[in-house]
């Protein structure tokens, strides 16, 4: 039960880093961090894991190719996904946590 209330959170917070005319790639890169279980290692909006870091910002510190970079490589304790997601994937999940752009503290 707590699972599924923090996977019902951490979807809200998805959608709500995302402008309300948003792009498909976008709706599909937030159901992919959720899908994927990107949320038990990071937090978006104060939900999910803190093994990663927050992610509220990152469009607003790492350019797309800088986040594409790191999801397709890993680094710094994070493993590669260049094996699990196919190139349309990694292109909606870059899309969304691109417009993740909220003000770090």
């Amino acid at each position: 039960m707590n699972l599924l209330r923090s996977a019902f959170f951490l979807a809200l917070a998805a959608a709500s880093c995302l402008p309300a005319s948003a792009e498909s790639a976008k709706q599909r890169g937030a159901a992919l961090f959720v899908n994927n279980g990107c949320q038990h290692c990071h937090t978006i909006r104060k939900a999910g894991g803190v093994k990663g870091p927050d992610l509220s910002g990152v469009g607003r510190t790492l350019n797309k190719t800088q986040i594409r970079t790191q999801v397709l490589q890993g680094g710094h304790e994070m493993p590669s996904f260049a094996d699990i997601l196919k190139t349309a994937e990694v292109d909606d999940l870059v899309a969304y946590l691109h417009s993740c752009r909220d003000k770090r503290k």
